[in-house]
């Protein structure tokens, strides 16, 4: 059974940083794409980032840009979201997401084209 398992979710002070880890399981082959999307309460899930395995090539929420950064260990088959000066507004509940199968660009920031989601790890910044 293939997984996306999150972890490194936790609470930080305004300014901080947090690293978030998510392992993939259950296939020798890499996904294609990985990502992240977030749900504060009472918003709507948005992306946030997203890596294509194969090159590396990556993709960024504009309210991220600059902050945050998304990498791969191919080795490992795990993908990292390092999550820098963080605001209160990054408060949410963030899902690791995968996909198999060559995609466009504008698709990996849309919720739609994954089909492997995590449980979702808290991430509470703290004015």
């Amino acid at each position: 059974q293939v997984r996306v398992v999150e972890s490194g979710g936790g609470l930080v002070q305004a300014g901080g940083s947090l690293r978030l880890s998510c392992a993939a399981s259950g296939r020798t082959i890499s996904f294609d794409d990985m990502g992240w999307f977030r749900q504060a309460p009472g918003k709507e899930r948005e992306f946030v980032a997203a890596i294509r395995w194969s090159g590396g090539g990556t993709s960024y929420a504009d309210s991220v840009k600059g902050r945050f950064t998304i990498s791969r260990d191919n080795a490992k088959n795990t993908v990292y979201l390092q999550m820098n000066s963080l605001k209160p507004e990054d408060t949410a509940v963030y899902y690791c997401v995968a996909r198999f199968g060559v995609t466009t660009a504008q698709a990996m920031g849309d919720s739609r084209s994954y089909d492997y989601w995590g449980q979702g790890t808290q991430v509470t910044v703290s004015s």
